[in-house]
């Protein structure tokens, strides 16, 4: 029923996390097993990420059980991805257009301050959009109103139910991965984007290479998923190949924690490591929007 054999880990890691939350919450937190927990939290944000932009199974019914099963560990519906990702992120790609641009809060920067604090930033102007979405959906009569308001109800029980049973496990295994998810599942737009160019067609992205992509689904992959989005996840190592001489070479920045390391805490001190922006201040006018099934 699967689309895609390689989704077996999309699976495997939708089965571990809750088994390490329930296995944890009978027998005490144990740390080397908590650390495995907050990793899977990152991937089910990936995976939340991926079914949106192409389904898992072939059968509609598992897609939408899917949908809830990810709602559950996100601790936040499937439906904002359509609203805040689809129509807004993957159509005007970090564009003055795009709603959540990492340029938008404190100027062209890429820091670790705008690194910590962007996750906050984005929710105060993406809430908006997925109200607009749900009104519009009500006016129109369309199911997806319901169904988001199942996904928002699915999640209230489950926080409910589980802190009802015990308030600090539910805390400390249910409430806390899951912001700790939802911060990396925001963040990484300032990872892939600050500093990048806006208003190109093609070097609007940064990607990262080494372990985080086979870990996280090719997460790092950045510009071949904007300019495929419809391609599933397993096919992007190979799409990448193409664009990863056609960016500009400070896009390719090589693994996700030395860059990291490198961009956020040695360049205080090394003022060479310093993040560069690639934007011009001259090219500030609005480019077309680009649909999401469209190449550059």
């Amino acid at each position: 029923m699967l689309l895609e054999r390689r989704d077996l880990q999309s699976l495997a890691y939708m089965l571990a996390l809750p088994a390490l939350v329930v296995w944890q919450w009978m027998h005490g937190i144990w740390l080397p097993l908590y650390a495995l927990m907050l990793f899977l939290t990152l991937g089910t944000g990936v995976i939340h990420h991926n079914h949106t932009h192409r389904r898992m199974w072939r059968s509609k019914r598992l897609n939408r059980l899917t949908d809830l099963w990810l709602t559950l560990l996100q601790g936040h519906p499937t439906y904002v991805f359509y609203p805040a990702h689809i129509a807004n992120h993957h159509r005007y790609r970090h564009g003055p257009l795009d709603v959540a641009r990492t340029y938008r809060f404190n100027g062209d920067t890429n820091s670790l301050w705008g690194y910590l604090i962007h996750p906050l930033q984005a929710v105060t102007v993406l809430y908006p959009v997925f109200l607009r979405w749900l009104l519009a959906q009500r006016r129109r009569g369309s199911g997806a109103w319901r169904y988001a308001l199942w996904q928002y109800a699915a999640v209230l029980m489950l926080w409910a139910l589980t802190a009802a049973i015990d308030l600090q496990n539910w805390l400390l295994l249910v409430l806390l991965p899951q912001l700790h998810g939802l911060h990396w599942l925001l963040a990484t737009n300032y990872l892939q984007h600050a500093h990048a160019d806006g208003h190109s067609s093609i070097n609007h992205a940064r990607n990262f290479e080494g372990w985080v992509n086979p870990l996280l689904f090719n997460i790092g992959l950045h510009t071949a998923h904007h300019a495929h989005p419809k391609a599933h996840w397993s096919k992007l190592t190979t799409l990448h190949r193409h664009y990863r001489e056609r960016v500009d070479p400070r896009l390719n920045a090589g693994g996700l924690l030395p860059y990291m390391f490198r961009t956020f805490l040695l360049a205080a001190f090394v003022p060479r490591l310093r993040s560069r922006s690639l934007m011009s201040p001259a090219s500030g006018a609005p480019r077309a929007p680009v649909h999401a099934s469209e190449n550059p």
